[in-house]
């Protein structure tokens, strides 16, 4: 979709999947890689087990369709060449340390003198300034900074990560989806701007808005593995099958107790408990209970009786029960397991592409997002090592200077990038949601749909601020839609019919998040809106996509998460997969969702025609877990989780500090780091120990290592050890709860907590995740209260007259 653009990337694991999105979505991406190749080349798992840097499945898995030069930044003759490449370049991407390409001649401000239009992308662990700005990090301790490994793992044992590494993946596609806007602002100002990502900032996502409890002056979560708290109630979510385990969704209210209700019935059929109990009031079962109206053992005879229930049954059969009767159940598969599944098959997800080793075709993981009802874009193989050089050299001394977009001087200048687009957001939950609050906080004006009558199930999310539960105060459903108009609109009425369609011609973009077909039920299908307005973009994201045996399941991304395999590949190898926090792959497609649409918008204002996008977050978030999932695929290997093992780093975990539950994440990067550690603990003998010298002893024994470590941390005050070991330049940082994130002092140097009223009604958001130079993003609006802006939407932008609106609303239409 994306126009003709080069990208170059001279990135390392740290930022590569920003260059895979853009490429996913048509950029030509060229790998600036060192001598003796990209580090991401010598990262596991190899194909055939064999060490090689052409066999490396991360690079299979996130270099594909790109083309491959090796420059030396530090030389000379490399220099120039590069400089040449980025004559010709759209996009830079890069991910070292604040200042070290400066000092090297290629920061952002020589660049952009020599190529004014260039799209400079850092992405590092805390960004480009703050106190933290220059500290070690790993995947690890970003996860610990950010407030998302607080959250993972079983209570009575360290916070644990997803086995594959995941804080960078997050940061990419933050800047992905942040080069798309500047991308698109470039084509008003033929300029070029800085894009500063800090991945601190973007895993916050990754904690359901957890991170603001403390700010809202509410209860912060914890680890509950495969659970939760609902005051009174100990949630259960994981359940057994009898080959595994499956994820339910087994809350309460308007919005999850109907499910529930179902689930009961399904369980009281099969004779696994009474009447009595199938027939309690699980819609208000848990404000009963705390009102005292019903023991707070009926919910625990609820949860026995399910999972005697589920026990009984595989979890193929748990699905197909879900499918029939719209029960909120998934099975937890392995990536083994996804490797066969009828429904990506069904899809084509998977494709054969060329082993850059030479060996043949291998299955490897399908696009990102697609055309509804169309063919995928098909990827190129990953490069081998300098295999474009010539080609590339070439092009850079025959092409000079790319083609520059001329700055539309028409319309009246803005600081927002975004502003000339306009959405129609039906999404609801995070996944949509969250994708179309960034774009709206970079100036896109989104008019978000929802009715009184059904209302977003967020909305009873937690935190809420000052603990003050209601429809209104849920600082989730603040995050997810900041920036935004609000439009109280009930779908269900016929004479909401002609609103609609108003707005869609108004609109550049629908984004609808229903479970597919329900937007053709209601007569708003694309090629009906499409008949409206010839130049719509649509997105429509859902869980499993819109085609295939399970395009009808529906549910929350925790169910999704559970069906790629995120649950088995998060926590102990020696316990019941825990799973990630909260609905994983909400917080993984957002920023998809941003890309996919402003590529659209490139693809039809370069000529093209309106498109309908199909993004499902199973497939979109695979890529999340791609070097395993190619361990499956091209291997045959059965991945598992492994704690917080690491495959080159070691030690590596979550170590008790002073006080109640707190503990301090460590990455040790090489035998000087652990030398250094051991100082700094005051055990230097442990590393001379037989068992610890060399990086594979202390893999070997890792086991061993970690207790000996964590009898060294425990009696010594957090902060205290992260300063020691930050100043000796190992990579740690503190396993960070919503009350140590709200003072963080980085985060806030950035500008992360944003407070935002309306009358006498206030909450705190996070910022946008990503930080353009020249046109940064701004939170523009109130609290975002159902129906808060109906007025405006219909005068302003439909201009309805005071009788026509009148007549809507006498008719139940603006509710």
């Amino acid at each position: 979709m994306l126009g003709p653009c080069r990208v170059l990337d001279l990135s390392d694991e740290r930022a590569i999947l920003c260059g895979f999105v853009l490429n996913e979505l048509g950029a030509d991406v060229v790998s600036i890689e060192p001598p003796g190749g990209s580090r991401v080349r010598r990262q596991g798992p190899f194909a055939g087990g064999i060490r090689d840097p052409e066999r490396s499945l991360s690079f299979w898995a996130y270099a594909r369709g790109r083309r491959s030069i090796v420059l030396d930044p530090e030389s000379p003759s490399d220099r120039e060449d590069l400089l040449g490449l980025i004559d010709g370049a759209d996009v830079l991407i890069e991910s070292r340390s604040p200042g070290e390409l400066e000092r090297l001649g290629l920061g952002f401000e020589e660049l952009a003198r020599r190529n004014p239009a260039l799209v400079y992308v850092s992405i590092t662990p805390f960004g480009q300034a703050g106190p933290k700005a220059h500290w070690a990090a790993s995947d690890l301790t970003v996860l610990a900074a950010s407030g998302a490994l607080w959250l993972m793992g079983d209570a009575d044992r360290p916070p644990v990560r997803v086995s594959v590494p995941q804080a960078f993946l997050h940061a990419g596609a933050e800047a992905a989806a942040a080069t798309m806007v500047a991308l698109h602002e470039r084509r008003r100002s033929g300029l070029g701007q800085h894009v500063d990502v800090s991945a601190q900032q973007a895993v916050t996502l990754a904690t359901q808005s957890d991170i603001v409890s403390a700010a809202v002056h509410s209860a912060g979560g914890a680890r509950t593995a495969g659970g939760g708290r609902i005051g009174e109630l100990t949630l259960r979510f994981r359940y057994p099958a009898s080959d595994g385990h499956v994820s339910i969704t087994h809350l309460f209210g308007r919005a999850f107790g109907p499910a529930t209700v179902r689930l009961m019935e399904a369980v009281c059929e099969d004779g696994f408990c009474d009447e009595e109990l199938r027939d309690k009031d699980w819609i208000a079962i848990a404000s009963r209970i705390s009102k005292g109206a019903e023991p707070v053992e009926t919910h625990d005879r609820a949860k026995a009786a399910i999972a005697a229930w589920t026990a009984s049954k595989t979890k193929s059969e748990l699905l197909e029960i879900a499918m029939k009767r719209r029960l909120l159940i998934a099975p937890a598969w392995t990536l083994r397991d996804v490797t066969s599944n009828e429904h990506l098959e069904a899809r084509r997800y998977f494709q054969a592409l060329e082993r850059p080793d030479g060996e043949g075709a291998a299955r490897q993981l399908g696009a990102v997002v697609r055309p509804a009802g169309g063919t995928p874009r098909r990827a190129g193989r990953a490069p081998r090592l300098d295999e474009h050089r010539e080609a590339l050299l070439r092009e850079a001394r025959t092409a000079g200077p790319a083609r520059r977009a001329e700055p539309d001087t028409t319309g009246q200048p803005t600081s927002l990038p975004l502003s000339d687009v306009k959405i129609l957001d039906f999404t609801w939950a995070l996944a949509g949601p969250a994708g179309t609050r960034m774009l709206a906080d970079y100036g896109a004006d989104v008019v978000r749909v929802e009715s009184a009558r059904k209302h977003d199930p967020i909305r009873g999310g937690r935190p809420f601020v000052d603990r003050r539960f209601g429809m209104e105060t849920g600082a989730l459903f603040h995050g997810a839609n900041a920036s935004k108009r609000m439009l109280g609109l009930d779908l269900a009425r016929p004479e909401t019919r002609e609103v609609v369609f108003d707005l869609v011609r108004w609109a550049d973009v629908v984004c609808e998040s229903f479970t597919p077909g329900a937007m053709e039920r209601m007569g708003f299908g694309f090629e009906r809106l499409r008949e409206a307005n010839p130049d719509l973009v649509m997105l429509s994201t859902s869980l499993m996509g819109q085609t295939g045996p399970l395009a009808s399941f529906s549910g929350y991304g925790n169910l999704s998460a559970a069906i790629v395999g995120f649950h088995e590949m998060t926590g102990w190898p020696d316990r019941e997969a825990c799973g990630p926090y909260g609905a994983y792959t909400d917080y993984v497609t957002p920023r998809f969702v941003a890309s996919a649409v402003l590529a659209a918008l490139d693809q039809r204002d370069r000529g093209g025609e309106g498109v309908h996008l199909d993004l499902s977050q199973a497939e979109a978030s695979l890529h999340f877990l791609a070097p395993d999932m190619l361990d499956a695929l091209v291997n045959d290997g059965d991945p598992t989780r492994r704690g917080n093992r690491d495959e080159l780093l070691a030690p590596h975990g979550c170590y008790p500090v002073a006080g109640d539950d707190q503990w301090i994440a460590i990455a040790v990067a090489d035998d000087r780091d652990f030398r250094d550690l051991c100082r700094l603990l005051g055990r230097e003998s442990l590393a001379s120990d037989p068992r610890f010298r060399t990086a594979d002893q202390r893999q070997h024994d890792a086991d061993a290592l970690d207790a000996a470590i964590a009898e060294l941390t425990r009696e010594i005050e957090g902060a205290t050890l992260e300063a020691r070991l930050q100043d000796a330049g190992i990579a740690c940082h503190g396993v960070q709860d919503s009350a140590a994130a709200c003072a963080d002092p980085q985060l806030l140097a950035r500008g992360h907590f944003v407070r935002i009223e309306s009358d006498d009604a206030y909450t705190i958001v996070e910022d946008t995740r990503s930080k353009l130079s020249r046109t940064p993003a701004r939170i523009r609006r109130g609290v975002p209260t159902l129906g808060r802006d109906n007025w405006e939407i219909l005068t302003e932008i439909l201009g309805y007259d005071e009788a026509r609106i009148a007549d809507l609303a006498a008719a139940g239409v603006l509710e």
